[in-house]
């Protein structure tokens, strides 16, 4: 048992002694922090390109110094997509909007709702003038929908075929309304096939009423209208986008991006450089060469010119997982990507890291390590009274200039004058190892009992 003990504390002591070697001069990239607001915790947006200079891809790595090199207590917080929630598809009523021509600006209208918030009527607030009056959009309502709005789906005429492209609008009283940006859905035909888009992701965030407002054409005669609520118990992080990424042509059709490192892809922005590209797309991934190519996103990309305005649609969805290769195929039937392989944008969840400031400022934080251990804490136990609410009260910490300092790993110089608490910890390990010696040399010395 005595063994043992002393075993197991000359581990504790070499580990310590590591740990107190570890600092700023161990790590390639080095970014310089501001901090502002109510200390002593700062949490930190980390941007994608500081993420990208770990060189662990569970950023194991990073570390927060203070002005002395001292290693700060930290946590990271990286919610993914995926999240527990309750979806619901309802059913709205949808109200028309008239104005004289498509490009008149949108009409005063009156709009009446019951004391339950039900819309019932809307009518112009003057009278019109003589002449045909068109049809400028939609008002839906969402009044008995309580949960945020996640998606709208919409369907039109059979006549109206082609690209629908709309701004989205959202209040609670009818009376002030806020942007919820563009929407676009489709009907077109392709190769004998029918291609159809009738979803538009929506903010998740809650509104009474929708108004749907054409740009520059009719707007079509709907004949349904749906919305997608959504009760989470936790939103994700929001989404950080890289830099251009080039790529290889393998063949006619078909292209590869190699990653940085494994990254969870949430979001693939293709550049569709030819004015009225159209592409039908298969796009797959994996983790490295030895493996096989697994599925990821399908859909159509699209570069078209409809009514003067220009339509694009360049963007994938993708499930979040883990990849460091990716392989895009192309149906050339509609003309194809060109030669050369297209530049790509990944989208991945933001990395929030949270330190409690200990010493003095300036503090730095450092990545790039392959062979240091993980040393972050749950958030729980950095902050003893964590929640949510208190999170969005801490201070805010942000990279200072371009952020990015890269300097190769170097070796720490002697300081001038004693150290006197790396002595103190190599003299106990001396101590520690000098002791088990002395041990295994008695025991060697006792003599063998006879029989």
């Amino acid at each position: 048992m005595g063994k043992l003990s002393l075993g197991g504390l000359a581990v504790w002591m070499v580990c310590a002694a590591a740990v107190a070697q570890e600092g700023p001069a161990d790590f390639t990239t080095h970014v310089p922090l501001a901090v502002s607001g109510n200390g002593p915790w700062y949490r930190l947006e980390l941007p994608l390109a500081v993420q990208l200079s770990a060189r662990q891809a569970d950023l194991s790595d990073v570390r927060v110094f203070n002005a002395a090199g001292e290693a700060q207590a930290y946590a990271l917080s990286r919610q993914s997509s995926q999240h527990t929630e309750s979806r619901t598809v309802t059913d709205v009523k949808w109200f028309p909007l008239y104005a004289a021509d498509t490009q008149q600006a949108l009409p005063g209208v009156v709009m009446k709702a019951t004391t339950e918030g039900t819309l019932v009527e809307i009518k112009p607030a003057t009278e019109p003038k003589p002449g045909k009056q068109v049809l400028r959009g939609w008002v839906l309502d969402a009044s008995a929908i309580k949960a945020p709005l996640q998606q709208l789906s919409l369907d039109w005429s059979r006549e109206q075929d082609g690209f629908q492209r709309f701004s989205i609008e959202a209040s609670d009283d009818l009376q002030h309304w806020a942007s919820w940006g563009d929407g676009q859905v489709a009907r077109l035909s392709f190769a004998d096939e029918r291609v159809e888009q009738h979803d538009v992701s929506l903010p998740g965030q809650s509104a009474r009423y929708l108004r749907l407002v054409w740009q520059g054409q009719t707007a079509p005669v709907l004949t349904s209208a749906k919305l997608t609520s959504a009760t989470r118990s936790s939103l994700p992080m929001p989404l950080v986008w890289s830099q251009p990424l080039s790529g290889t042509r393998l063949k006619a059709g078909e292209y590869s991006w190699q990653l940085p490192t494994g990254l969870s892809v949430e979001r693939l922005r293709i550049e569709l450089k030819q004015p009225n590209t159209l592409a039908p797309v298969t796009l797959a991934g994996r983790r490295d060469a030895n493996q096989a190519w697994q599925p990821l996103s399908n859909g159509l990309l699209y570069r078209l010119t409809q009514n003067g305005q220009e339509v694009v649609q360049d963007e994938l969805p993708l499930p979040g997982q883990a990849v460091t290769e990716l392989k895009l195929q192309v149906d050339e039937r509609g003309g194809g990507l060109g030669v050369d392989a297209p530049a790509v944008r990944f989208a991945v969840r933001s990395t929030q890291l949270v330190f409690l400031a200990r010493g003095e400022p300036p503090f730095t934080l450092a990545l790039g390590n392959g062979a240091v251990k993980a040393a972050n804490l749950p958030l729980s136990t950095l902050i003893p009274d964590y929640s949510a609410e208190r999170l969005k009260t801490l201070g805010q910490a942000t990279t200072v200039g371009d952020g990015v300092v890269s300097a190769p790993v170097a070796a720490v110089s002697p300081p001038v004058g004693a150290d006197w608490k790396k002595l103190g910890l190599w003299a106990v390990l001396l101590l520690g190892v000098a002791a088990l010696g002395g041990m295994a040399y008695s025991l060697l010395r006792k003599p063998v009992a006879k029989p």
